[in-house]
């Protein structure tokens, strides 16, 4: 058996995380998608001598890698095992109510789609799993045999916008059936086989693998639990960031900060409205988007979907706060 590869993985919109989080010494961070440790590492060195990074993953693979990658921090970094829905309770364990700043990356990191045993990929030989965390819940294969073929459809349209949703749950539902899915290549050709027109220069099992690891791992309702959570995880004036790579997911991240700053009564940002209802929590620093920058998509074509919303949590004698500086691309909602 061949060794492991070695866990690689650019984070996105490095720049802009910082610029948005306003990372300073003594401060205490939060990445709630540790990944590699890439945004982690430049957190402690802005927040260098004495800031403190937690940092979370449900993956062991990704703690493991950040941990030894961070391990010239000392105990200014803290590994946290765990699911960003579960922050206050992961957090609380660690003895740490508030933070100053919190990120979150959402979505798969290249190391899991790279490596073929995880089965996040339509193009590599792998078993169908999809976990975040090998060790906890169901696999994908464990999914499509529970699930009926109305129930996997339902999964495929509103986590992948699949055209094609039915026929497609019903040509994976049949392979099962027959013993045919082996390995993800078997299941991107069932899924193949049922989308009769290609979108050119998109490999047609790609709406269907996001939608199921999606649906494996709860990342829309682990989104959402962030967002609800995040306001009183903050300390007053610190930041949230969060950086997402479909629609699914900013629209979850848009509508939230929206609702929490009162962005969405029309008033502006600031103002309430008489029938507002309770005072905004947060003040949004992005109004719209934000996109990776052209010389960084060059360098890293991944970075092309990812998008950047940050809002600061108010405090009662801020009002209107100072927007930091916005590098990057903005987008159009």
């Amino acid at each position: 058996m061949s060794a492991s590869p070695v866990y690689s993985h650019s984070s996105v919109m490095v720049e802009e995380v910082l610029q948005h989080l306003c990372p300073r010494p003594g401060g205490v961070y939060c990445d709630a998608t540790l990944g590699g440790g890439g945004h982690s590492e430049h957190l402690l060195e802005r927040s260098s001598p004495d800031g403190r990074v937690f940092g979370v993953d449900r993956d062991p693979t990704s703690l493991s890698a950040a941990a030894q990658r961070l391990s010239r921090f000392g105990a200014r970094f803290i590994p946290v095992h765990g699911r960003f829905g579960d922050l206050p309770e992961l957090l609380a364990a660690c003895g740490v109510n508030r933070v100053n700043g919190l990120l979150a990356d959402v979505g798969v990191s290249s190391p899991q789609i790279d490596r073929p045993e995880r089965g996040f990929s339509f193009q590599q030989r792998g078993p169908i799993d999809m976990r975040m965390d090998p060790g906890s819940g169901e696999s994908a294969l464990d999914l499509i045999r529970r699930l009926s073929a109305g129930q996997l459809a339902e999964i495929l349209d509103v986590y992948g916008e699949e055209r094609f949703a039915r026929r497609v749950a019903a040509s994976i539902k049949r392979a099962e059936e027959q013993g045919r899915l082996a390995d993800t290549l078997a299941l991107a050709s069932a899924i193949a086989a049922a989308v009769p027109k290609w979108e050119p220069g998109k490999d047609p099992a790609t709406r269907s693998f996001q939608a199921l690891r999606i649906a494996v791992n709860d990342e829309l309702r682990q989104l959402d639990q962030l967002l609800h959570c995040a306001p009183d995880l903050l300390h007053p004036g610190g930041r949230l960031a969060i950086i997402s790579f479909h629609s699914l997911e900013d629209r979850v991240v848009k509508h939230r900060l929206r609702s929490l700053s009162q962005e969405e009564t029309g008033g502006g940002p600031g103002m309430i409205l008489p029938d507002a209802g309770p005072a905004p929590v947060l003040t949004l620093l992005t109004r719209k988007a934000i996109f990776a920058t052209e010389a960084e998509v060059a360098q890293n074509p991944r970075a092309r979907s990812a998008r950047l919303r940050a809002a600061m949590r108010r405090a009662p004698s801020v009002t209107n706060p100072t927007t930091p500086p916005r590098p990057g691309r903005i987008g159009r909602s």
